[in-house]
Order: structure tokens, then sequence, then C-alpha cells
């Protein structure tokens, strides 16, 4: 595609690339544990509670280095931005196979994976703007978002397996070393940007604290970020408590991994084909809006639903539509922020649903019901806070850089 000023590269499908297999590779991390969450108890001699912990060190770390990693992508560009994150995930991925015996060890080579993430998560936006037209940006966006849910099913299916092939230690050692090809197949490949700018945007970037400042003051930004603060802690939260929400209607552990596995997979479709028609359309609003709304029958369905096929059908429901809201949301939000950096909407979206996932997480546990452990309450609440996402979706101004591009 090309115009009198503009020229886009087929390189630009290589970078993507590379990136998505390093998203991959730190999503696998990620959620490590958590298909095995009892044998690695027995395995270390913890809790399961300090297994589960080993998960929610990414969203600590992240509400801590998120920021400063914006700052760093802005700053110094994708090679060395999210370079530094590669680094990081081939040395602590590697860490966590030598030293897969030592609870202890583990837990530091799962904090130097948590600090790479935000590294990775937060520069969607960033390599599409470098390399990508507005036209394709979300697409691009949905690619980046495609591969972090594939990490995350490639883990949920593949370690138990893995784990009882080769035992423990074998199962990180596989994993450190993929880290480790993963991170040099991303450094040898990847360009910071192409010869020539892909699109006409012309504004100078402000720097990242300018660029803080200016989000703040973007009405539609404002609104985007309580949205997210909404449906992205929704989202963590119930994907940490899938098994508990299900257990008290007699759903076995076996089959509540089905339907998170089902709500993976709808995010997986979702992100193909939503993203790809915003950009089609030029539109970014009506599929906020359409998000939104269709978010709220898949949690009611996670509520009440009695069949495990009516929750299989209520999991892919809720994934479709919640899971590819994130990468047209991180486009529009890069959008209707510019000249902000990329990066830095991105990171910002992504903090405060860390924030709203933490408080989520810890309030189900605290207000379940005693009697029967059930968090049905809660699933009411969230369903009442979509229903204000609709309407502050409804409130958002279309973008006009996608529009008028």
């Amino acid at each position: 595609m090309e115009t009198a000023s503009v020229k886009v590269y087929p390189y630009r499908w290589v970078v993507l690339f590379v990136f998505a297999i390093l998203n991959i590779v730190i999503q696998i991390h990620w959620v490590t544990f958590a298909p095995i969450t009892g044998q690695a108890a027995s395995f270390y001699q913890v809790t399961p509670l300090q297994i589960g912990m080993l998960s929610m060190i990414f969203m600590f770390v992240y509400v801590l280095v998120s920021i400063p990693a914006s700052y760093i992508v802005d700053s110094y560009g994708i090679r060395k931005g999210i370079g530094l994150g590669a680094l990081l995930v081939g040395i602590f991925g590697l860490m966590k196979g030598f030293y897969a015996e030592s609870y202890i060890m583990v837990c530091v080579a799962q904090t130097g994976l948590a600090v790479a993430q935000p590294f990775i998560l937060n520069s969607y936006t960033k390599l599409g703007a470098k390399w990508f037209p507005i036209d394709e940006r979300a697409t691009a966006a949905g690619i980046a978002a495609l591969s972090q849910y594939m990490g995350i099913i490639v883990a949920l299916a593949v370690t138990p397996y893995i784990t009882a092939s080769k035992g423990m230690e074998g199962m990180l050692m596989l994993y450190g070393i993929i880290s480790l090809v993963g991170a040099a197949v991303f450094m040898i490949f990847v360009r910071d940007e192409p010869p020539t700018p892909p699109g006409k945007e012309a504004k100078e970037r402000f720097l990242v604290l300018a660029g803080l400042k200016h989000l703040f003051k973007q009405r539609d930004m404002v609104l985007l970020l309580i949205m997210f603060f909404i449906g992205l802690g929704i989202f963590n939260a119930v994907t940490t408590w899938i098994e508990q929400i299900l257990a008290p209607r007699g759903i076995n552990p076996e089959q509540a991994g089905l339907i998170g596995g089902m709500m993976m997979v709808g995010g997986v479709i979702g992100a193909i084909i939503l993203p790809v028609l915003s950009d089609k359309m030029r539109r970014r609003k009506p599929f906020m809006i359409l998000t939104m709304v269709c978010i709220i029958p898949g949690l009611l369905g996670l509520t009440f639903a009695q069949t495990f096929t009516g929750l299989l059908v209520a999991g892919f429901i809720l994934g479709f539509f919640i899971m590819s809201a994130g990468p047209i949301g991180f486009q529009y939000g890069a959008e209707v922020s510019y000249p902000a950096p990329e990066s830095t909407s991105q990171g910002m979206i992504l903090w405060v649903g860390q924030i709203s996932g933490i408080i989520f997480i810890f309030g189900m546990d605290m207000f379940r019901s005693v009697e029967t452990g059930s968090m049905r309450p809660f699933m009411l609440v969230f369903a009442a806070l979509m229903v204000l996402n609709v309407v502050i979706a409804t409130r958002m101004r279309e973008s006009r850089m996608i529009t008028q591009s």
C-alpha cells in the first residue's frame, strides 16, 4: 500500500510475528503453575495460596513497573525498550529452569519475569504506530492480543502433560530454553522502525510525563480508563476465581478448566474478527458499545447457568467479547490521546485494570457466602457495573484519527 508520501513495508509482519512469539512466552510463564497448583504445592511443600502467588506476582509488579516501562519504551524505542523485556525473559526464564527445585529461587525468577511483562504488554499500540498504517493498527493490536491468549491456552493445556512426562524440573527447563530462544529470535529480527513512517501523523510526540498529563485532560480517554477499570478488572477476577465461581453448582476442577479454556477460545476468535472489522469499517465506538453490551449475558450465564453445556456457552460469549474489547480499546486510546506516546496510553489502560483486578479478586474472596462459598452476589455486582460501562461507551466520541485517515 503506497501513497505519494506514505509507504508501508512487508517487514512489518515479521516484526509483529517475533513480538507475538515473545508475548506467547511471557504469558506461558504467567500461568505456568495455574493448571498444576496442587502438584506444585506438593512438590515445593508449600500451600496452594503460595503457588497462586507465583501468578499474582505479575499483577503486583505490573502496578509498580508499568509507568517506568512505558517511559523506557517511548524514550528508547522498540528494539531497546521491548528488547530489555526480552533480555529479562531469556535470563529469568532460564534461571527458573536451572533452579526449578527451589521455591524461593522460582519466586525470584518469577519476579524478574514479572518485571519484563510491562515492557511487552504496554507496546502493542507503539509497535502498531511505528510499523502499520492507521487502518491496520487495530488488526495489529488484535494479533498481539491473540498471541497473549494463545500463550495462556498453551500453558493451561500443555503444562500438565509436560510435567507428567518430564517432571517439574524438566517442564521448567523446557520453558526456560523456549524463553531463551524466543528472546534471541526477537532481538535478531526486530527493527525499531521502517525507513519511512507508515502514516501522516505530524504532531511532535509528548514526552512520557507530559503525555500522562495530556491523557487526563482528554475526556474520552478518561471515560476509556473508567471503562477498563471495570472491564479489565472483572476479566482478571473472573479468570482467577473461575473454579470457585462454579464449584457451588457441582462443577469439578476439570470442567471448570474447560470452561475457562472456552473463554480463551472465544477470546482468540473475537480478537481475530472484531479488530479487523473495526479497521475495515473505520469505526471504534460501535464495537466498544457492542462488546460492553454482549459481555453482560456472558456474565449472567456464568452466574446462573446450571448445566455444563450452558456454562461452556456462557464462557465462550464472555471471552469473545471481553477479550476482543482489549485491542480495540487500546487502539482507540492511542488515537484519542495522540500525541501522547502510545505505550503510555496503553500502559495506563492496563495499569487501572491491574489495580481493579487486585481489588475485585480480594473482594470476591472476602464477600463469598460463608455457607456455600457462592460468589453469585459479586457476579451480580459485575453485571451491574457492565451496564454502567454500556452507558460510558455510548458517551464516547468516535476517533477522528480513524474516520479522517
